[in-house]
């Protein structure tokens, strides 16, 4: 499955804060976005919201956006 992600990090705890009006989902990450801190907060995030594995946990496009698509699952 794959979703679109916004990401706005600094924030004072980190959650999923609802979906957009795009469809993707808000993250307000707590990690600063410096040496791929917020895109691992993110993963570890989605990780537990939808109960997979971290490297189950895939950023396909977006590494160096607020805008991302996140793969989960695995591919076979």
């Amino acid at each position: 499955m794959e979703i679109r992600v916004k990401v706005i990090p600094r924030a004072a705890r980190s959650e999923i804060a609802g979906e957009m009006a795009d469809g993707s989902l808000k993250v307000r990450l707590a990690a600063v976005p410096e040496d791929g801190k917020a895109n691992e907060a993110l993963r570890e995030l989605l990780a537990r919201r939808y109960g997979v594995a971290l490297r189950d946990v895939t950023i396909v496009s977006g590494a160096s956006s607020s805008r991302k698509r996140i793969r989960i699952g695995r591919i076979w």
